[in-house]
Parts: structure tokens; sequence; C-alpha cells
């Protein structure tokens, strides 16, 4: 994919927030990475999605330096690098401060996998990091975030759970391309509303058996996955 391809992508898939309804004003952004050229090209910081274009894409070396683009790259840009030098089977992430993930990250509460819904998409509970230091927060708040994210993750896939909670804070989420990212984003988002739902008719209620989330999760992802039609060689 050239860098011109790359731009475009990013830019429709930083759209898409809008369209799933997953940003307010301009709390979100999307970066996708050419990782053959060491290259990151991430929404600009605080430009309205209705006035942007993909010319207004930033691009940047992996150590945050500008490379092309006429503004500065979104804030949460170290955090974007730190996510993507951890997970190198990665493409693509989004974060956003969308409504029902963010109650559950200001609660300081992972979102339990309730139901199939979830089993699909999230191989168990989204995770939440935990809190950054007063002195995390002073030093280099947006990288120590990329920091806590790669730690809570330490003993986990991120293809298997591709979304996370940062506490006090709202959620990130990755895939294999931007698109993806925004993907899961929009699927986080959705099993958030109903695990709050959930909890508010069974505070009590346990998570879905673990068979059933071995079922639902590895019939749609891994080797022996059989759902949806057989892509062509």
């Amino acid at each position: 994919m050239s860098l011109t391809e790359l731009r475009e992508q990013v830019y429709e898939a930083n759209l898409k927030l809008v369209d799933y309804g997953l940003v307010t004003l301009t709390w979100g952004n999307v970066s996708g990475i050419d990782r053959t050229e060491g290259l990151v090209v991430i929404k600009p910081s605080g430009i309205d999605y209705d006035v942007m274009t993909p010319d207004d894409m930033v691009v940047i070396d992996m150590e945050g330096k500008p490379v092309e683009g006429k503004w500065r790259p979104s804030s949460d840009t170290p955090t974007h690098l730190e996510l993507y030098k951890a997970f190198p089977e990665i493409g693509g992430i989004a974060h956003t401060h969308s409504n029902f993930a963010t109650i559950f990250a200001q609660a300081e509460m992972e979102i339990p996998c309730f139901g199939t819904t979830h089993a699909d998409h999230f191989y168990g509970n989204i995770p939440l990091t935990r809190v950054l230091t007063k002195s995390e927060v002073q030093e280099a708040y947006e990288r120590f975030t990329g920091s806590v994210i790669i730690e809570r993750f330490a003993n986990i896939d991120p293809l298997n759970v591709p979304g996370v909670l940062v506490a006090s804070h709202a959620p990130f989420a990755w895939g294999k391309t931007s698109d993806e990212a925004v993907k899961n984003s929009f699927v986080l988002e959705r099993v958030a509303e109903m695990a709050l739902g959930t909890l508010s008719l069974k505070p009590n209620c346990e998570p879905i058996e673990n068979y059933v989330l071995d079922k639902h999760y590895f019939r749609k992802h891994g080797t022996s996955a059989y759902y949806g039609q057989l892509k062509n060689n």
C-alpha cells in the first residue's frame, strides 16, 4: 500500500468514528502504520471531522517526528506509537470517548463477557489498566498511557482482545488495519452498553461459561474458524 493509499484509508476510518456515533466534537482519532517504511499516518489534533480531507492526515516516523503534513498530529500520538512498537501484529489504532465504554473506564471496571455477542469478538473481558501515577502524568502523560496498556497486556494476546479501557480515561482499540480498529471500537462500545444494561437488571450476573466463550470466539477466529464464507486463494 502506498502512503497516499494509507492516508486515504486512515481518513476514511476517522470519518467512520462519526458515522458509528463513537465521537463527540473532536474526541477521538485513528491511525494506521506502514511497517515497511516505519511511518504512521494519524488524524491531526483538534481538526473537525466535517472539514477534514485526506491531505490533512499527518505522517510521522516511529519517534513522532513529522514527515509530511501541515498540522500537528493528534495529542494521543505517543500512545499510538508505544502500541505499534509493542504489538507488531497490529496495523491500525482507534481511540474514542464513546459513552458506555468510557463509563466503565471512569468507574475503573473491566467489561465482563456476559454473552455470545461479546464472545464473538473479544476472547474474554475487556481489560482495564491501572491508574497512572502523578509522576507518569507529569513526565509524559500520553507515552505512559501506552505503557500502562502494554503492561496490562503482559499475558494477553492483543489480537484476541483488541481493545482496552484506560482507567479514568476511555477506550483504545486496534486491528490489522485502521478500518478494523474502528470496527473493534464499535463492537467494544456495543458490548459495554449491553454489559451496563445486564448489570442494571442483575448486578450479580456471572460471566459466560468458558466453553461457550471458546465456541463462539474460535468459530470466528483462528485456524479452525468456520463462520462466514471461504476466501478465494
